[in-house]
């Protein structure tokens, strides 16, 4: 604790003072930037500190089978399931070239542009 009784704050100050009045205009401008930098970095940092992503419930479905069906039933039902994922795959298909043809379309314009 010796070092404290060394220090003086009218000291401190003076010597603050006498530094910032050596100071060139340029050097000023140069001083407020990179505290305006600081500021917006800071001030940025604290307003995204509470975002957080909202919940989202996801809920899976099962379907429930009876212990006792018959092969038919299981076979008849792969059957369904057959269909539907062939629809819902092409479905995908569709929205994959609608998709494509949309970034062609943009592509063509840029290369007539020369990008």
């Amino acid at each position: 604790m010796a070092f404290l009784k060394h220090l003086n704050m009218a000291a401190g100050l003076r010597d603050l003072r006498g530094f910032l009045a050596e100071r060139q205009r340029h050097e000023w401008g140069f001083a407020v930037l990179a505290v305006m930098i600081t500021v917006v970095l800071v001030l940025g940092f604290l307003d995204g500190r509470g975002l957080e992503a909202p919940y989202k419930r996801e809920i899976t479905y099962v379907q429930d089978w009876p212990l006792d069906r018959s092969l038919a039933q299981i076979r008849a039902q792969n059957e369904i399931d057959a269909r539907a994922k062939a629809e819902r795959e092409r479905a995908l298909e569709a929205a994959r070239a609608k998709r494509q043809s949309e970034f062609k379309k943009v592509d063509d314009a840029l290369d007539r542009y020369g990008f």
